[in-house]
């Protein structure tokens, strides 16, 4: 395996910078975390409802849950 052939992939490398950050004096500006929420248009019921709309699937069961909130504690 050479590394002739190994294109970098640009959408991977440029993913962080397409992520619009906010300091906290920004968000404590807007009047708070709730505040700043609704003003870039978020609510909880969207949120929960699209929560809901994800199959059962990607959520871990309790068994892996719990095996990873061990792994975690044993590994700190």
């Amino acid at each position: 395996m050479g590394k002739t052939g190994i294109k970098p992939v640009e959408e991977a490398q440029n993913s962080l910078f397409k992520v619009k950050t906010y300091s906290v004096s920004e968000i404590l500006a807007a009047g708070g975390t709730t505040a700043f929420a609704n003003q870039m248009g978020k609510n909880l019921q969207h949120t929960i409802m699209r929560l809901k709309a994800l199959p059962k699937e990607d959520f871990l069961t309790d068994e892996e849950a719990n095996a990873a909130l061990e792994y975690l504690k044993n590994n700190k």
